[in-house]
């Protein structure tokens, strides 16, 4: 089932319905905060309404080494609203969301405290798919066309790509559709928004599509790990979250080092992915992510640090275009307090791990460098 969203866009009252919108907990199976404050377990929620994909490769790879020691953590599929991922957290029913930077402003105009506290994509991981042959040459071709969500929350996303390649938003056309893979493939809209990763999935489902890369078009930072602010005020919470968060530097590391490795790790996770990708394209799936979070590495030098600039180039963009209605501070929103413990592991040890991890015969042949050459 479609549904046509507002026209020219989907304005911001309407972005913070969504945002504001009940979300049904109970289906998510969480516990209240004074529940898992007891514990001590942390509880991540992704914003894609499933688990089933290469992209958390760095919580799989970290709980099969052993890389969050003796920390309970929980990770959730969650709703694929993209709100949701910020809803939650913001309710004390989640620890960290994985919102887009445009669904945390929306988070944040609608008054929620949170910040984000590790930047995992440091590169704009956001694409356009077309049909073949139906691809214009940049972004600016984009205009007048129909695009295709998966979540009318992502419009957020795909507006300040737009306008920031002086696209008219009044001549987008936005529908959402649940299956928006699908929708694009049979001809329902002229375009689709999608990310690294999902680009290589959907070529093992069959979705022979071109592309305009986020990568190579847009400046933008993309999607972070973020969490209340006052949490931030606590010690004993800040050393918690900075060891879970050491948990996924040392993932992120060891799929960088070997992504055949962590591939085989995540995909063993979901036997199910097999059916839709092969281990080559799978391998390359993460190999596309993996690359944006390693963005800006001579910049960054340290696993989820923030360049703020460029978060601050975006919150002014998104204001300029009205989807909020202040210029938000990345002084303010984003921090790398963080940083520095999280990424204080023993980094030849890591390596060593990479290294030494036995393929299964599948992954083993693998060609790495000849995908790595056309990425």
């Amino acid at each position: 089932m479609s549904r046509t969203l507002t026209n020219p866009t989907i304005g911001r009252r309407r972005l913070l319905q969504l945002t504001s919108a009940g979300i049904a907990v109970s289906a998510l199976g969480l516990n209240s905060r004074a529940a898992f404050a007891q514990d001590r377990a942390v509880r991540w929620v992704s914003p894609r309404g499933t688990l089933e994909v290469v992209d958390d490769f760095a919580y799989w790879v970290a709980k099969r080494m052993g890389y969050f020691g003796d920390l309970e953590t929980v990770i959730e599929a969650g709703p694929q609203d993209g709100t949701a991922t910020v809803k939650l957290v913001d309710q004390n029913q989640s620890d960290f969301g994985y919102p887009s930077p445009g669904v945390l402003s929306l988070g944040l105009e609608q008054g929620m405290n949170l910040k984000s506290v590790f930047h995992i994509m440091a590169g704009d991981v956001f694409d356009f798919a077309f049909q073949k042959g139906q691809a214009p040459a940049d972004l600016k071709g984009l205009e007048g066309m129909t695009i295709v969500l998966g979540s009318a929350g992502w419009q957020s996303i795909a507006d300040p790509m737009l306008a920031a390649a002086g696209v008219d938003l009044s001549k987008i056309k936005y529908v959402e559709v649940a299956a928006w893979g699908q929708a694009l493939a049979q001809g329902q809209a002229d375009a689709a928004l999608t990310w690294e990763g999902l680009r290589a999935q959907w070529r093992g489902q069959g979705f022979d599509f071109d592309y305009l890369l986020g990568k190579n078009a847009s400046v933008f930072p993309a999607n972070s790990f973020v969490t209340r602010a006052s949490d931030l005020e606590d010690e004993a919470i800040k050393d918690l979250y900075t060891r879970y968060l050491r948990g996924w530097a040392m993932g992120l590391e060891f799929g960088w080092l070997n992504p055949a490795a962590a591939t085989q790790i995540t995909m063993e996770e979901f036997p199910g992915l097999a059916s839709q990708m092969d281990p080559a394209t799978a391998v390359e799936s993460l190999m596309q992510q993996s690359g944006l979070m390693h963005a800006h590495w001579d910049r960054r030098g340290k696993w989820g640090f923030h360049l703020q600039d460029s978060w601050q180039a975006y919150f002014d963009a998104i204001a300029e275009i009205g989807q909020v209605s202040q210029v938000f501070k990345a002084e303010d929103v984003t921090t790398n307090e963080l940083i520095d413990g999280a990424n204080d592991f023993d980094h030849a040890q890591i390596k060593a791990d990479a290294d030494g991890f036995a393929l299964s015969d599948d992954y083993a042949a693998v060609d790495v460098a000849a995908i790595e050459a056309v990425l």
